[in-house]
């Protein structure tokens, strides 16, 4: 496995979206911020990719959430599976 991940695969791999087409539709709405080596930005292309240590910002039923992605998932795997590819950040800290 690759040290990066496309946005839309790993958002669909941790199941924070339910398809990979909702998940490259939230990235090009501009739904998505990344912070990566300390520089923020907002995405606006499904295609860019993620690495472990960077932290995303975006909307997610309802509420902002915050999270720095820890490892890149090989699949869709179970929600335990999922849960480990990330851990949840402070969203006001990033916002």
């Amino acid at each position: 496995m690759s040290e990066r991940q496309r946005i839309d695969v790993w958002l669909f791999r941790a199941r924070f979206m339910k398809t990979r087409a909702a998940a490259s539709r939230l990235v090009s709405e501009g739904g998505v911020r990344i912070v990566h080596d300390g520089v923020p930005r907002r995405l606006e292309k499904p295609s860019v990719e993620v690495a472990p240590g960077d932290a995303l910002l975006f909307s997610h039923d309802g509420k902002l959430v915050a999270i720095k992605v820890k490892a890149l998932g090989a699949k869709r795997g179970p929600p335990a599976e999922a849960r480990a590819l990330y851990s949840e950040l402070d969203a006001e800290t990033l916002a």
